[in-house]
């Protein structure tokens, strides 16, 4: 089976068939799977249900020299590449139409230090293999909020989670990573070795080549957190959003408190806060105290909860195989004006699966200096976003159209900043938002090592 070179492909040439497919297929280690295979259907599946795109090949790496070999590959045959691993992005950016996939997802090796607190952590692994790996040792460090969301993409974009606000993002617990390059270079950095390049993955996505492992710092945790969670109702949201805007403002850097607009299987529209304590439950009790005391909840709870379920609590909102769509925007306080237009909007929610999520940033994160890392908006204090989730392609514009609606809503209310691994395809102009003023410094770093924009298909930074 051939595989169209990129160039004849977009002028329309017919393409011959490509005879250097077999000689990648047996210098490999992992898999290739063509359109002809039998696993084809699957394999070229992603998270998001709505993304249906049909790649030419997909390689199935197992080690770095995989990942060099598929990389060359695709260079020489001039073939348009996607990067995966968790297949988490909501715009499908990890799969292509007619080009090359170079799959992570079986590259899972990891390696716990519990003396230096660290971890050598392979890119193919999930954030709940990840996570069980280091609590097994009582150890963890910031990880994201949905259990089958890959390692790298996730702390490649900066990577906001439960210990962000005392440990920092993701990317901030980087210490090393292993990266080959648009040239099929295997690289180590580190801030002494390709600084440069290192910087850039601190946020800066998988514009710099496809990162094969990561060396994280850990922390101390667990194995339970206290957890408190409080359900209002609708007619009372107003002022559970004015609490929840206080609460999570004064709260110290161990508690993570997020919050959510829902809809109830019943049909009732419901605002919903949680709040994580990381540290004892014993300590947290008091600083959770306020939370359950406020209003008159229909739905209260509070108690340890053991970490790892914790962090895959949200796995089943968000299945494989629905139909995702969101956009998303930080802010620095949900405003009296903010609280009207998102409650409107979210009234006219299409299904009782759509979402206004609250996703607390700040403290730990927001110490960090803007140009410590590509990740810009340290300022901000939350990160908000409306989530369509449906499973008929019927329904596509009626969800996609609602949650641009809110989005447009919250707009006058936001900082103009977005969380690059929450962007959909918006453009460059979002992308540039991400990285504010760091844009020109990963550009000439995109220059250095990637100067054709080879990997091109991500939240894509051009070579300057």
């Amino acid at each position: 089976m051939g595989i169209p070179r990129q160039s004849e492909a977009q002028s329309g040439r017919s393409v011959s068939p490509d005879t250097t497919i077999e000689q990648l297929r047996q210098g490999i280690q992992g898999e290739v799977v063509l359109p002809t295979d039998a696993g084809y259907d699957q394999a070229r599946k992603v998270w998001n249900g709505a993304i249906d795109k049909r790649p030419a090949a997909i390689v199935f790496c197992i080690s770095p020299d995989d990942v060099v070999r598929a990389v060359t590959h695709a260079r020489a045959q001039g073939l348009i590449v996607a990067v995966r691993s968790g297949s988490h992005n909501v715009a499908g950016l990890s799969v292509c139409d007619d080009g090359m996939v170079i799959d992570l997802s079986r590259m899972k090796k990891i390696a716990v230090d519990p003396r230096r607190r660290t971890a050598r952590a392979e890119a193919g692994l999930t954030l709940a293999e990840f996570d069980a790996a280091t609590q097994a040792h009582g150890l963890a460090t910031t990880m994201g909020v949905n259990g089958d969301t890959g390692i790298a993409g996730l702390t490649l974009g900066g990577g906001i989670g439960k210990l962000g606000r005392k440990h920092g993002l993701s990317c901030d617990n980087l210490i090393a990573a292993e990266i080959v390059t648009a040239d099929g270079r295997l690289l180590r950095t580190s801030a002494g070795e390709h600084p440069d390049l290192f910087w850039a993955l601190h946020g800066g996505g998988g514009n710099f080549g496809i990162v094969t492992a990561f060396e994280y710092r850990l922390h101390p945790l667990g194995p339970a957190l206290l957890v408190g969670s409080v359900l209002h109702a609708y007619d009372h949201a107003r002022e559970a959003m004015r609490f929840y805007d206080k609460f999570s403002s004064d709260a110290p850097d161990e508690v993570s408190v997020d919050a959510a607009l829902v809809t109830l299987p019943s049909g009732e529209r419901a605002f919903s806060i949680s709040a994580c304590y990381a540290g004892s439950p014993e300590a947290g009790e008091p600083v959770v105290a306020p939370l359950m005391k406020f209003g008159s909840p229909i739905d209260s709870r509070l108690q340890p909860i053991p970490y790892l379920q914790i962090q895959s609590a949200a796995d089943s909102v968000f299945p494989r195989g629905r139909r995702y769509y969101w956009k998303a925007q930080f802010m620095r306080e949900i405003s009296d004006g903010a609280i009207e237009a998102l409650l409107d909007a979210y009234a006219r929610a299409p299904n009782r699966s759509s979402l206004l999520v609250f996703q607390q940033v700040g403290g730990a994160i927001a110490r960090v200096p803007a140009s410590h890392s590509p990740y810009a908006n340290r300022d901000a204090a939350l990160d908000c976003f409306p989530i369509a989730i449906w499973d008929d392609p019927a329904d596509d514009a009626a969800n996609i159209d609602w949650a641009r609606d809110l989005w447009n809503a919250a707009r006058p209310f936001s900082t103009g900043g977005v969380y690059a691994n929450n962007l959909g395809d918006e453009g460059d102009e979002r992308v540039r938002d991400a990285y504010g003023a760091n844009y020109a410094r990963l550009a000439t770093i995109k220059k250095q090592y990637d100067p054709t924009n080879f990997f091109r298909l991500n939240q894509n930074i051009r070579p300057g």
